[in-house]
């Protein structure tokens, strides 16, 4: 069970308020240890099969569930999320 955090979603987790970063990578690794359990605010996205968001105040992250691992897609601000 591990949580995977490419690069690029670093840089997107700097820009986010540190309280929200810290309590996004907090569900994210509450979901890494139970994947198939269910999440409080965690829906799969409609036409992406294995993709996931999960909110955090006005920030979301996509997100997929590989085996037991979580990876860690893109974290945007809402209105720039699903673009």
């Amino acid at each position: 069970m591990a949580q995977l955090i490419p690069p690029p979603v670093f840089k997107q987790l700097a820009k986010m308020p540190k309280v929200d970063a810290a309590r996004l990578l907090d569900r994210l690794e509450k979901i890494a240890e139970a994947p198939e359990a269910t999440h409080a605010n965690v829906l799969p996205l409609v036409g992406e099969v294995g993709v996931f968001r999960i909110r955090q105040g006005d920030w979301r992250a996509v997100f997929s569930i590989e085996g037991d691992d979580v990876i860690l897609d893109r974290v945007a601000h809402r209105r720039e999320v699903y673009r």
